[in-house]
Parts: C-alpha cells; structure tokens; sequence
C-alpha cells in the first residue's frame, strides 16, 4: 500500500494527498458478501486462574485472566464465528444484529461503527464493533475456505515475535531466569515490567535491567514497560539511569493520551526509543503518536474498533520510518502478523497467555520467535475449548440468542 499512497503523490502532484491517502486506507477491507445473523450462543466462564499473579506498574495485582466469555455466531449458510467476547458484547450488539436483516460485511460495520458514535470512538462499544468485525472476517474467510490470514492476502503463514513477561512480584532471579529462557526459546528481544514500588523504586528497576542485561548478553533487544506510571520528569530520569544498558525500546513511560508530554520526552533528549500504542483504538491516534515522536508504535488487536486499522496504522508507521508491533491476544495477532514485514513482530505475552492457551483449541506453533499459524482450517481457527472448561468447573451459563423468524 505504501507503493500505491507514493504512486498517487506522483500522479497528483501534491493534490488533495491526504483525501486520496484516507480513500485509499478506507477500501482495505471492501467485502460485498450479504451476511444474515441467524442465532448465537454466549458461554459464560469463571475467571481463569493464574499460576502466579501478575503485576505492572499501575494495573494492581491480576490472579486471573481478562476472559470471561465466548460466544458462537451464525450466518445463514450455517457458517459459526467464534470469538472471546465479554457479557457486554451479548447486551450491545446482538440486539443490533439478530434482526432477521441481511446486508453486506460492509453495511453492518457502517451501521453499528455510527450507531455507537455517542459512546465515543475509543469506547468499550466501538471495541464491541470491532470484535464483530473479527466475526465477519472469520465467516468469510470459511466460505472462502481460507485460513483468515491466507483470505486477507498474506503470502506467509508466520508471524515474528519478541517475548514479554517480567512480572514485579518476581525476584530477580526469577525475572532473570525467565528472560533467558525466552532467548533459548528463539525469541530476540525479551520484555518484563518496571515502575517498583508504586514507581518511587528505580535503583531496583535498574538492577533488574542491570542483570538481564549482563544475563542475555549484547545481542538480545531487551526492552522495558512502565504502564503509565510516571510523569515527563521521572519517565525522563528513568531513561537516563536506563541508557547505558542499551534499551531497545522504553514502553508507555507516562500517561498514553499525554501527547505534549510525549513531545516534550523528545524535546528534552529522552536518551531511549519509547513507544505507545496499546492504549488506543482507532487509526487516527497512532497520526499523532508518529507526529509527537514516538519511535516503535503498538496498536492492540483486542482493542481495535475497525480491524483495517492494524494494516492502516502499520502503513503509518512504515512511511514515518518508525517501529512497529502489535499486541493482544498471542493466537489472533498471529493471523495478523502474518501480514506483517519480517521486522514487524507481535508480542507474546506469556504469563496470561499460557493459562488462556490451556483452555483454547488449534492454538498456532511457537517455533524459533516465531508463531506459526495453521493453513487447513478456514478462517480464525483457535478458539475456546468449552467442553475443558465445563469439564474444570469453569463454565458457568450457556445462552442461545436467536433472530426472529422472517
């Protein structure tokens, strides 16, 4: 796409650039497929625990895994999405979809994308809109009878990784152990946590860092995440003190909407790559990030409220020469990441993700920093393993949802 966006800068000298940008940007995803939802059905589940509970700099102590929900979706070919999906989700969109109405892949997002404008663009229900849009894509992916990444047009069917973890409630010596079996795992760059002590401990952040560095050795990319939890001035020190371990990149070191904080890291020489992105949700956010300096942008599969916007956002980044990865869950940012450069990695985010990956289906490969995602079965193939999570005594409720009868 970045050839094309240049190819139009040629053609029009300069004219209405951006329009013909955003026109562009906004056919990615241009299906005309009729979609009619016939039913659904919503499993709810107890909190998956956690072998040991995972703390960041800001997020508290977390014991269990964010999901607590799946849901099974029908279009009238008798196709089924799956996707893990949250209470919310059954409250807000069905009723917006079970409607006995048919229109296009293109319609639906439309509609219900507008329909929650008022919620606002970075709202849960615009997150909603985008888990639905997962739901699309996988449905006609299966009539396609494609893997999701091979019907979007990957041409690879693996993604690159870096590995992240490093929980504050670790010792040292855990973090330390952790961060060099990654490196034996095949993983290039390592991840874990900082902001100790409510923030205020950065002697022990950087004898942590001190000794991961000495630990992997040089050619590893090691890279650190605050969650926010410092202002410029302490985000600023931080990366000071960090500088002579060669951090390969410093994430989200203060508030994620300080866009003139951000400006000002940079303005003051901030001595470290830093970068943001999981926070947000539409394509337009990540324009100011790169226009504030932001060096390795991150938008988060999980988060989005238009799922193009991935590929619109890594297309931004690539024209500014920046850095860029995704987030969220390891097993659907792997189809993704498919679509992405050798360079353009995803994360991997053990301590939550292994828990979750018990309960899940037709998980991809891990294998040499990279995710291996499967090519025989059609459109998104993890999902939840209901029948383990009954058998465990997690599940707690079924709903059927239907559309009315025409």
């Amino acid at each position: 796409m970045s050839d094309l966006i240049g190819n139009i800068h040629n053609q029009n000298d300069g004219d209405n650039i951006a329009e013909m940008e955003w026109r562009i940007r906004k056919m990615r995803f241009d299906f005309k497929d009729k979609i009619k939802f016939t039913r659904a059905v919503f499993y709810s589940f107890r909190p998956i625990p956690l072998p040991k509970p995972f703390k960041d700099g800001t997020g508290g102590m977390g014991k269990f895994a964010p999901e607590r929900g799946c849901m099974e979706l029908y279009d009238q070919e008798g196709g089924c999405a799956h996707l893990s999906v949250g209470p919310a989700f059954a409250a807000d969109i069905l009723p917006m979809i079970l409607t006995g109405e048919t229109k296009s892949y293109n319609d639906w997002r439309e509609t219900l994308y507008w329909r929650v404008r008022n919620a606002g663009f970075q709202s849960e229900k615009a997150v909603e809109v985008g888990q639905l849009d997962l739901m699309m894509l996988d449905l006609l992916a299966q009539r396609a009878a494609k893997p999701l990444h091979r019907f979007l047009g990957a041409e690879k069917d693996w993604a690159a990784a870096y590995k992240g973890g490093g929980s504050l409630l670790l010792e040292d010596d855990e973090l330390v152990a952790d961060m060099t079996r990654y490196v034996t795992e095949g993983y290039r760059t390592v991840k874990f946590k900082v902001g100790s002590g409510d923030g205020t401990d950065m002697e022990r952040d950087i004898r942590r860092l001190k000794k991961v560095r000495e630990a992997v050795g040089p050619s590893v990319g090691v890279a650190v995440d605050a969650n926010q939890r410092w202002n410029v001035e302490e985000a600023y020190r931080f990366a000071q003190m960090a500088a002579p371990y060669n951090l390969e990149w410093l994430e989200e070191p203060i508030h994620s909407n300080d866009f003139n904080g951000i400006r000002r890291l940079k303005e003051m020489g901030v001595p470290v790559p830093i970068a943001f992105g999981e926070s947000m949700r539409i394509s337009y956010m990540y324009e100011i990030y790169l226009e504030k300096g932001v060096d390795h942008v991150q938008p988060s599969i999980g988060r989005m409220t238009r799922i193009d916007d991935l590929l619109t956002i890594r297309d931004l980044v690539r024209e500014h020469q920046a850095v860029f990865s995704s987030g969220g869950r390891i097993y659907l940012n792997a189809i993704f990441g498919c679509l992405y450069g050798e360079n353009e990695r995803i994360e991997f985010h053990e301590p939550i993700t292994v828990p979750v990956g018990e309960y899940t289906l037709y998980k991809p490969e891990e294998r040499d920093g990279r995710i291996i995602c499967s090519q025989e079965i059609p459109g998104i193939a993890p999902r939840m393993d209901v029948e383990k999570l009954e058998k465990d005594g997690l599940m707690e409720s079924r709903q059927v949802f239907y559309a009315p009868k025409a």
